[in-house]
Formats: C-alpha cells, structure tokens, sequence
C-alpha cells in the first residue's frame, strides 16, 4: 500500500432537496486528469516496460505466448512445474487428480494413467505430500500428458492479453466513444451522420454504434406511433366531414342568394365574378376558423401545463404549440374551405340569369 497512489477527497456531492434529475452513475467522482494519470502510471510500471521489450515472453512466468512445436510446449510445461513453489503444486497436483475422478474417461482430461497408479486418498494428504508425489512423477512424465497439462493448465494467452490485464490504454486507439446530445432532434442527426458514412465506407472502416436511448424507447415509440396513427386517422375523418359540411352550408348559400346571382350578372358581373365572391367568402370562413382555433389551443396550453405539472411534478415536460405548426393549421383550414366551398361556387357561376332573377 505504500506505493500506491495516493488521493485526495476534496467534497461530497450531495442532491439538493429541489433537484429535479440527481442520478449519478458511480460512486467515485473525478476529472479527465486522473484518467490521463492512470494511464500514463500504468504505462510507465516496470512490469509494462519489461512486457513491451519482450512481445513474446510472458514476463509473469517467463514462457513464450505462443510456442512453434511441440518439443517448445514441453519443455515449457517443465520448467513451468518444476519453478512452482510447495503450495502450487499440490494445488495442481488436487486439481488435476479431481479431474480424473470426475470423468469416466481419463485419458480424454489429458492426464495419464500413470498418474494414477497407486494413489492414495489426496483429501487425507498434506501439502508437502502432494508436491513430492507431483515431483516424483516429474522424474520420467510421458511427452502426452506433459502437452495436455500445457494447454489446460498452462497456456500463457498472448501479448494483448497481458496488456489489457495490467490495464494499459492507448489514447490514440480508444476502444469506444460516448456521444451525449441536450436533444433528440441532435441524437438523430448523428445516427445519421454515422449512417451516412457507413453507406459509403468500407466494411472494416464502418463505425459500429449503440443508441442506448433508442433501444430504452424503441417499445414506447411503437405505442406512441400506434397512437399517433389512430388519432391521425380521427383527425382526417373530421376533416373530411367539416369539408363536406362547408359544401352543403355553401350550397345552401347558393339557393338562397339565387337571386342576388341574378343581378350581379344582369349588372354585368361574369361567372368568374360570381364564382371569386362564394370562394372570397370560404376564405374567409377557413381563416376565421383557423384563427379560433389556434387561438382556443393556445389558451388551453395554459391549464393543460397546469395539470401536467401538477400530476406528473416535473416542470420539464410541457404541451407547445409551435409557430410553424400553428400557421400550418390555418392554411389547412383555409384550403380544406375552399375546396369544399369550390363546387358550389362553380354551381352558382353557372346560373342562367334570368332564371335567378325570377327566382323567389
């Protein structure tokens, strides 16, 4: 303990009583400086320095990484039982006699027969016992067996392996990257970014990524969407039913002011003339409407906030009617008047006027 590193704890974070969002993903707080120390500590150990100047021995037991023949596995194995101290081999000498007992075919777990000849009950026998009976059976192993203790028992993995293990990390090659956005509009801007470049990138350059967020609400989206979809379909009945009913009220217009049609076309007004005042007056109507409505909406934001805030205590999530989608309103309804009121005022255009001016 005494040449570890030593930190200093400079506070304790504590949520305040009115705070809104207080998760904190661990228990230790610290900045990107002791990150950066840690890594260079680490990469600057003794232990590091001796695996780098040697890429094919393991410096913690002196063995290659990766053998080229048998006779080098050997001779590994060898070395590898004979450096082991009392304990250690009366540990493997346990466990590689348990593994024979726990197999009906012995020779397949990669332990001889031999090896089994005469023996005692292990349980019983002490640790020095263990490691002369492990010795003595050094003394002439058969080549086999010296081989399938290497690979169960021995194998020494590889470079990486060692490197990762004692925690050394390149800062010019990280192994992820963790993008956070204030919005999902931005979340969704960089997938596609990312999707747009791993259309044109090759396949061992492409970027592989995890949208946490999207994953958590891929479920929730799926209802919202079905939601959204039923309530779209409501909405374009509604829609379709006031335009037809615009059609019918501008018609009903029609028959009453046939006389009205009469003398604005004996006074010199063309069909064009008479079909402007009915559209004239649809656009009016449309925008009248629009307007109300958006308006109501608007004022209704204010105790629907009210309630959602009141229910859900959280200030964060509010009902809005955006501007954009506010003037879109209007000339949706604007459009939905006139084509409805278009027919009946093509209707009215046509109008003999000398049948409309008898007309009651």
């Amino acid at each position: 303990m005494d040449n570890a590193i030593k930190l200093k704890i400079t506070g304790v974070v504590r949520p305040k009583e009115d705070a809104k969002n207080a998760s904190i993903t661990s228990a230790i707080g610290y900045t990107k400086a002791l990150t950066d120390y840690i890594i260079e500590y680490t990469d600057n150990s003794e232990v590091v320095k001796a695996q780098k100047e040697s890429s094919t021995i393991n410096v913690l037991n002196g063995m290659e990484f990766s053998p080229s023949s048998d006779d080098e596995k050997i001779a590994d194995a060898k070395k590898y039982l004979e450096g082991l101290g009392v304990s250690d081999k009366a540990n493997l000498f346990k466990t590689m006699m348990y593994s024979m007992q726990s197999t009906s075919n012995v020779e397949d777990e990669g332990i001889s027969t031999s090896m089994q000849a005469g023996t005692p009950d292990i349980s019983t026998m002490s640790e020095e016992q263990l490691a002369a009976m492990l010795d003595e059976y050094l003394k002439s192993p058969d080549d086999d067996t010296l081989l399938k203790i290497y690979d169960a028992y021995i194998s020494t993995g590889s470079y990486d392996d060692n490197m990762t293990t004692f925690g050394v990390v390149s800062l010019d090659a990280p192994s992820s990257i963790s993008i956070y956005t204030d919005s999902f509009e931005n979340k969704e801007a960089i997938s596609d970014c990312i999707e747009d470049y791993n259309s044109t990138a090759n396949e061992e350059d492409q970027i592989s990524y995890t949208d946490y967020i999207g994953i958590l609400l891929s479920s929730i989206t799926t209802i919202i969407d079905v939601i959204s979809y039923v309530l779209i379909a409501f909405v374009a009945v509604s829609l379709i039913v006031s335009s037809i009913m615009i059609g019918i009220i501008t018609f009903i217009s029609v028959m009453e002011r046939t006389k009205e049609i009469g003398i604005l076309r004996a006074i010199g007004a063309s069909k064009h003339n008479i079909s402007q005042v009915f559209n004239a007056e649809t656009f009016i109507i449309g925008l009248c409407s629009g307007l109300l409505g958006v308006g109501i909406s608007a004022l209704l934001l204010i105790p629907i906030n009210s309630i959602i805030h009141s229910v859900l205590n959280l200030d964060t999530i509010n009902a809005s009617l955006p501007l954009s989608s506010a003037i879109g309103l209007i000339i949706l309804s604007m459009i939905l008047t006139i084509i409805g009121g278009f027919v009946p005022a093509k209707k009215a255009a046509k109008k003999d006027p000398v049948t409309a001016l008898r007309t009651e």
